[in-house]
């Protein structure tokens, strides 16, 4: 249940079970972002394909959080050597669950998801995974791509779809981030070992 209150000051404020949600507009609502606010594109991407993570730092590791590992090329949290880790990982956890369908994959509007869309394709196609993207390589709702699964698995037992989401979600413009969704449409459940994979290999320096 929602409800306002009036603050001491007389802003009105609307708490929900009990936590107060502050109204004031940030005075840097609807302008331009300033200069210091802006993200060095081409050192992202320059970061992206030359550095290297090192597996022996933790921050370095692909560590799946919510659906997904997230990071930034900057700090070698989020590079292309994940990327490829990650999507090889992905395509084994397939082949163990027999998940022979066309895998449904999207990258949203940050800087780093089209590179890692891209590395990602090389690892499908080299594993000969049949892969559908968006008409034109055009920016993809995240919400879409587990539509797209729910709609091509309907009816089906077998030949199932599944799916990739290049997106940090709501993280910073230097972010970069790397989501699976299952079968079902929704992330993967604890028994898909695209996180802990990922780590294998580049620990043994596979990837």
């Amino acid at each position: 249940m929602c409800h306002k209150v009036i603050r001491h000051d007389g802003r009105q404020v609307t708490t929900m079970d009990g936590a107060i949600i502050n109204n004031d507009v940030n005075a840097l609502a609807g302008q331009t972002a300033q200069h210091t606010q802006l993200v060095n594109v081409g050192q992202l991407l320059a970061a992206f394909f030359n550095e290297r993570p090192d597996p022996a730092v933790t921050a370095q590791r692909v560590s799946f959080g919510t659906s997904g590992h997230r990071g930034t090329s900057l700090d070698r949290s989020f590079n292309e050597a994940h990327v490829h880790a990650i999507t090889q990982a992905i395509c084994l956890y397939r082949q163990w669950r027999n998940i022979d369908g066309p895998l449904f994959i999207g990258f949203d509007t940050h800087a780093l998801s089209m590179p890692a869309f891209d590395s990602a394709l090389q690892v499908l196609a080299a594993n000969n995974v049949t892969t559908l993207i968006a008409p034109g390589s055009a920016f993809t709702p995240t919400p879409a791509v587990s539509h797209a699964i729910l709609q091509f698995n309907r009816g089906r037992e077998t030949g199932l779809s599944d799916g990739i989401v290049v997106t940090p979600s709501h993280n910073p413009p230097e972010s970069g981030g790397f989501k699976y969704n299952a079968s079902n449409g929704g992330p993967a459940g604890t028994d898909a070992p695209v996180g802990s994979r990922p780590r294998q290999m580049r620990s043994s320096k596979v990837a």
